[in-house]
């Protein structure tokens, strides 16, 4: 089990450089809960964010709450939310307090456009690596037909992601067990 001093400066350091909103954030609550800290593995990792994506509100204070519980109890719970909302809302309020008064100058304007490419890296390694664990368990064929089908719906159809989610969800709980048939020995 964690310190609550371990998980709070893990969380605070998502909070911290979490640039970009939520979504933006995942990449950094994977390095610190999986590679850092091993709290979680990579499976599991997924499926806290497959279930968090399909509950409303910010991604990032549903997994700090989750994996602060798993990880310290009721107090790692809100010792982990705390940790990753304080540096947004402190920023929030400096932020705009500087952008309303500076907000027509060119750097400030550069400070929003040049953090998209950073976030844009960080997700497309977060993309991969789930790539990468989806077509181990699945295979390429299967991978690539469900991500393609969840494209259509989400991106095609504007269907929400979490609709998405719950319904493969779902899915895979009705989805008949595989009986793995057993050789008579001669």
């Amino acid at each position: 089990m964690a310190s609550q001093r371990q998980l709070f400066l893990a969380f605070l350091r998502v909070g911290l450089f979490g640039f970009g909103g939520g979504p933006s954030m995942i990449p950094l609550v994977h390095q610190e809960v999986v590679k850092r800290h091993a709290w979680m593995d990579d499976e599991a990792f997924a499926d806290v964010l497959a279930i968090g994506n399909t509950l409303p509100g910010p991604i990032a204070t549903k997994m700090a709450g989750y994996i602060g519980y798993r990880v310290g109890g009721a107090l790692g719970a809100v010792n982990a939310v705390i940790a990753v909302v304080a540096p947004v809302v402190v920023a929030m309020i400096a932020l705009l307090g500087l952008y309303a008064r500076h907000g027509d100058q060119r750097w400030v304007q550069g400070m929003g456009q040049g953090v998209v490419p950073v976030v844009m890296v960080m997700m497309a390694k977060l993309t991969l690596d789930f790539f990468n664990k989806s077509r181990a368990g699945l295979g390429w064929a299967l991978t690539l037909a469900l991500g393609g089908a969840a494209g259509v719906l989400i991106y095609g159809l504007g269907i929400h992601p979490g609709l998405v989610i719950g319904a493969l969800l779902v899915a895979a709980l009705l989805r008949p067990e595989r009986r793995e048939s057993t050789k008579e020995a001669s």
